[in-house]
């Protein structure tokens, strides 16, 4: 199955075609990556990886990110797996892209 990388109807539908809470979104969204990606890299439990991939799987949905989400969804199953990471860390540029193109 292919996910969006940025699904822009959910977007607007989630917004309500607000450009400013988009933005706002965006920023919450680039935080939530910088901040759970860190966490997993960090993780000496496989709860803490667990949780920070929940939490950025969350964050990633709710604005449409789809393929970012389907990423984190994997890397929940697979605490301390680097390949889940970079997997994560790929759709997360690729989120960063089509957000700065939004």
């Amino acid at each position: 199955m292919t996910f969006s990388v940025l699904d822009r109807d959910h977007l607007a539908q989630y917004t309500g075609g607000d450009a400013a809470l988009q933005a706002e979104l965006f920023g919450l969204l680039t935080s939530q990556i910088d901040n759970c990606t860190a966490k997993m890299r960090d993780a000496d439990q496989p709860q803490a990886w667990k949780d920070a991939a929940h939490t950025l799987k969350g964050a990633a949905r709710g604005v449409g990110a789809m393929a970012l989400a389907e990423a984190c969804a994997q890397a929940e199953t697979r605490p301390h797996d680097e390949a889940a990471l970079d997997a994560v860390l790929a759709e997360a540029e690729k989120t960063r892209e089509a957000m700065a193109a939004a």
